[in-house]
Order: structure tokens, then C-alpha cells, then sequence
């Protein structure tokens, strides 16, 4: 035990280091996009974005290239409609019917600015957007110039009736509708579906073939993202997660934004369901096609005007509809939050957005009952308190016996460093002879790692929780804890948890080492300085872990030493 338990609170410190800096990096300041490179972004149209061949999508017109923007739409004209529901506010340009912005009224940037929503889709500001539109497929014997006009892609300009729409008073659902008008006799109606109190939103594209042939096309959804100009700290560059996702047969797998320049894995670009989306800290969007039809999976990256921007997209199966009929491509969109419970209902595995890393195995119990405690108390300070609570009556019998060993032990601290001096200059001798006191009172010198041992994958866990979940972000306690997701503004459950961890030090069995005995005194020093730029809601667990812990082992040592 002598040994061990330093070589446990050394990896507790080493990895709450690691923590510490991925807080650090992902709560960084981030810089500024330059204004000229805004500029940029905005000023040219994304050309060349739909999926085409370069993409690894089989190209469906007659003579291989997508209509271009000059073909189907001019920057005259276009306007910015905006949408408000209950939950969500967003910005659709006539150009494409592109979500160009989306707001989270709910969300706010932060407790000092509650009139500023958060941002998800931003086109000046990352190049952020939400793009769908159709594409019409070649047919033999027709020539490039009869197809002209058939379908609108994302560069189409739609017309509105309106340039303003929200949602009424008792109203639970608002439909935004666009119209595009081709040269043929097609007619195509976009409209987008807002539900109350939803994040996704239903998206069709209704055609209507008045031609005289029969239309051929498929819908493409996509999202694109502009670089990634998140600071990525100073260890490791590790951070919460900003790219895409994707999910088809029953696999997730995260693209970075290099790895979209490169195209899908060949064999992972078709399914049956799945979706694309796009993650940032807390926030996702994702394009969700109809879960029963077979879709094709992009991604690539496109420049305008020398600035990259990244695509993640899925392209429906092809629909015939005849002349003179209709039929409608159907699809949803979520942009939002990532609430879990909500997430688990729009699609298969869509809730793996929730990025917990290599600890969501810990993570996800630890979350499913945090839940259940917050539907009781309501109040996340509250919650963490007796989650620690629950935890600890969980392992409340391990942990005694681990007590009662380091109890006995404390007792056996005079005869131990009695050998210590004994056997000085002679370690094998010493070892030798504390094994011999280990076995003859049956001690188990391993004994007292357990509580360490407990604690490192709940911490981790919990840590990842609190870093992912939105539902903690912004979540009061009381008094000036109102963000339980970030530091303790006064510094107070640090310092509460450096005195704790000193007085549990107190009542432990001595370290015979006398390198041992300045390691753990500095420890609680360490610790403290650590933790002081932890999230609030991980210190108060710590604090109530180890303020439990000293009760439970008190009236053991007390038990125990009084009869020694």
C-alpha cells in the first residue's frame, strides 16, 4: 500500500492535468475571423457545391456538369426571410432556399448576455449553412438544352410571398413556403415545417411537372462549414470536438474537416437511413433523411476565392414523376441542442453526437441517473450532491473494508516505523519484515486503494458530462454558483476541497518513505491550484466525495483504533 497509493494519486493528478488543460483550450478565447476573409466567404456563391462527380456522387445530367449559377439563378433579387418560432429564429435566403443563419432564443450566448442567442448557422461568420435542392437526371435521347431549367439546385432564386414569418400565438405548427418556376412547365414548392417548442424542422421539395416528359431527379442535403478557427490549446490540441459526423449501418464515425476533403471511405457511402451533421461544442445540426430509403453519403471541400469551406451531404434515391403529376421529397433538419432524449426520437444513433470519448461508457449511467435525480430535486447543484451520495452508498461496503484496512494499518504505524528505522539500510530485509506483520495480522497492504480507484473513472466520467451536456451548461446552484459548467467564480469549493483532502491525508495510515511523506503533503497544495479552474460542478463533487469519505473512515479508525 505504501507504494501504491502515491503511484494512484499521481495518476489522479496527471490525468486531472489533462483535464485541466482540455477545460482550458475548449473555454479559450477564440480569435476573430479576419473581415477580409468574411468578405470573401460572402461575396461569391459556393460554386461548384453541389455534389458532382470529383465528389464521388455519380453524375446525372446529360452532359456531366450541374447547372451552373448562371443557368438557373442571378444575384438580383434575392432576399432574406426571416423565421421565428418559440425556440428557434432563423434566416432563409431566396438564393438556394438556404438556412443562412440559426438562432437558439433559448440558448443564450452566456449568463452576462442573455439577449444574445446562441449561433449555430452563420454564413458570414463561419461559412455555416444548411443547403438542399434537387437535381434532374438525364435522360436518353434529350439534349443538354431540354433539360435545361428542370430542377433548382442550391443557387436557384425562389420567390416568397412574405419576407417575415412567426409563429402565432397558440399556433403549434408554421409553414414557410418557396416557390421556383422552370422554363419547362416545372414548378417546384420548398417549404420548411417549424413544430412548437421543436429543433427539427421538416423540409420538402414538392414538384410539380407540368412538361410534356417525364421528370427525373433526386434531392441532395447538405451541410457546409467554413475552417476551423478554434485555438486548440497547449497540450495535445485536445478539445470538444468541431467537424462532421455521419451515421450508416449502424456505424458513427466523426470527419474531420481534412478528412471530408478526401471523400467517404469506399462501401461507406451508401445506406439504408442514416444522416450527416455537423458538431460543435454543445450544438449540432444534422440533415436526416427518410429512414427507410437507401442514400448516398458526401463529402469534399470546396474553395471561393481561395477560403475552403467543408461539405457533408446525403442524396436521395431518384423519383420519376410523370407529366402532369406531382410528388414531394421529404427530409428533416435539426439544428440545435444536443438534448439526448430528444435526439434518440428524430433518428438511429443521432444521439452519439453527445461526444463523451472513450469514457461515454461511464459517462452515458452517470447521465441517465443524474437525470432521474434532476426530475426529483430539479436543481443540477442539488443533483450532483446526491449523485455522489448514490455513488458512494453503491460502493459504501468496498470502501469500509478498504477503511477498516487503513485503520488497522494506522494502528500498525508505530511497529512499521519502528521497522523502517530497524532494517534503514537494508530495504529487503525491511520489506521482508513488514510482509511478515502484513500476513501475521492479516492486513491487505493494497487495502487502502480502493477509494482512489473508485474515484479516477467516476471523475473522468463525470468530467466528460459536465464538459458535453447541455442540459448542465448555464445550470444554477445557489448563492453565486449559477454555471455549474464553469470555475468557481471565489475559488470556494476549491479551497473547501484542498482542506478536506488534507484532513482525509491526516487519517490515514503515515507513509513509512520519507519521499512518500513530502509527496503527500504537497498534494493537497497541487490539487487545490488544479481544481481551481475546474468546472464548479465537478469540484462539488469532489468536496462531497471526500467530506463523505472522512465520516465513513472517521468512525472506522475510531472504531477500530479504540480497540487496538
Amino acid at each position: 500500500m505504501d507504494s501504491q497509493r502515491p503511484f494512484l494519486y499521481l495518476t489522479l493528478l496527471f490525468l486531472g492535468f489533462l483535464l485541466w488543460t482540455t477545460w482550458q483550450a475548449d473555454h479559450a478565447p477564440k480569435p476573430e475571423v479576419p473581415v477580409t476573409q468574411q468578405q470573401q466567404t460572402t461575396a461569391t456563391p459556393a460554386d461548384g457545391s453541389v455534389p458532382t462527380d470529383s465528389a464521388g456522387v455519380p453524375v446525372n445530367t446529360a452532359t456531366g456538369a450541374i447547372p451552373t449559377d448562371n443557368a438557373l439563378s442571378t444575384a438580383q433579387g434575392v432576399q432574406i426571410i426571416r423565421v421565428k418560432t418559440d425556440v428557434l429564429e432563423f434566416q432563409i435566403s431566396t438564393k438556394g432556399g438556404d438556412v443562412v443563419v440559426a438562432d437558439l432564443p433559448t440558448y443564450p450566448v452566456s449568463l452576462e448576455a442573455l439577449d444574445s442567442p446562441s449561433r449555430i448557422l452563420d454564413r458570414a461568420g463561419k461559412n455555416y449553412v444548411a443547403q438542399s435542392g434537387l437535381q434532374h437526371v438525364a435522360v436518353t435521347g434529350l439534349d443538354a438544352g431540354s433539360l435545361a431549367g428542370m430542377a433548382p439546385n442550391h443557387l436557384a432564386t425562389y420567390a416568397a410571398t412574405q419576407t417575415e414569418f412567426m409563429m402565432a400565438e397558440g399556433a403549434d405548427e408554421l409553414v414557410v413556403p418557396l416557390v421556383w418556376q422552370g422554363e419547362n412547365g416545372v414548378t417546384v414548392t420548398k417549404r420548411y415545417r417549424f413544430k412548437r417548442g421543436s429543433f427539427e424542422v421538416k423540409v420538402e421539395h414538392e414538384v410539380q411537372n407540368n412538361s410534356p416528359q417525364m421528370w427525373t431527379g433526386t434531392e441532395y442535403r447538405q451541410l457546409m462549414h467554413g475552417p476551423d478557427n478554434s485555438e486548440r490549446g497547449f497540450l495535445m490540441g485536445v478539445q470538444a470536438f468541431v467537424g462532421g459526423a455521419y451515421y450508416n449501418t449502424d456505424k458513427y464515425e466523426k470527419v474531420s474537416f481534412g478528412d471530408m476533403k478526401a471523400g467517404l471511405p469506399e462501401g461507406e457511402d451508401r445506406a439504408t437511413g442514416g444522416w450527416v451533421s455537423m458538431l460543435e461544442h454543445y450544438f449540432v445540426s444534422a440533415w436526416v433523411p427518410p429512414q427507410t430509403e437507401e442514400t448516398q453519403y458526401y463529402s469534399r471541400e470546396i474553395k471561393t476565392l481561395g477560403v475552403p469551406g467543408y461539405i457533408l451531404g446525403a442524396r436521395s434515391p431518384v423519383k420519376q414523376i410523370a407529366a402532369g403529376a406531382k410528388d414531394t421529397f421529404r427530409t428533416s433538419l435539426w439544428v440545435g441542442p444536443k438534448l439526448q432524449d430528444d435526439l434518440e426520437l428524430i433518428a438511429e444513433g443521432l444521439e452519439l453526437t453527445i461526444d463523451y470519448g472513450i469514457f461515454s461508457f461511464i459517462s452515458k449511467p452517470i447521465f441517465w441517473v443524474m437525470k432521474k435525480i434532476h426530475g426529483v430535486v430539479q436543481n443540477w447543484g442539488w443533483t450532483i450532491i446526491f449523485l455522489t451520495l448514490f455513488i458512494k452508498l453503491l460502493f459504501f461496503w468496498p470502501s469500509a473494508a478498504s477503511y477498516k484496512s487503513m485503520a488497522k494499518m494506522k494502528a500498525m504505524a508505530p511497529k512499521l516505523k519502528e521497522i523502517g528505522s530497524r532494517y534503514e539500510n537494508d530495504p529487503q530485509a525491511k520489506q521482508k519484515a513488514m510482509m511478515e506483520i502484513y500476513r501475521k495480522e492479516k492486513l491487505n497492504p493494497l487495502g487502502g486503494c480502493l477509494p482512489i480507484l473508485i474515484q479516477i473513472p467516476v471523475f473522468m466520467g463525470l468530467y466528460w458530462v459536465l464538459l458535453e451536456s447541455v442540459e448542465i451548461r448555464q445550470a444554477p446552484w445557489l448563492l453565486w454558483y449559477k454555471d455549474l459548467s464553469i470555475m468557481d467564480p471565489y475559488f470556494v469549493l476549491p479551497l473547501i476541497m484542498g482542506a478536506s483532502m488534507y484532513l482525509q491525508q491526516k487519517l490515514n495510515p503515515p507513509q513509512v518513505d520519507p519521499m512518500q511523506q513530502k509527496i503527500f503533503q504537497f498534494l493537497p497544495v497541487i490539487f487545490t491550484f488544479m481544481f481551481l479552474w475546474f468546472p464548479a460542478g465537478l469540484v462539488l463533487y469532489w468536496v462531497v466525495n471526500n467530506l463523505l469519505s472522512i465520516a465513513q473512515q472517521w468512525y472506522i479508525n475510531k472504531k477500530i483504533i479504540g480497540h487496538a
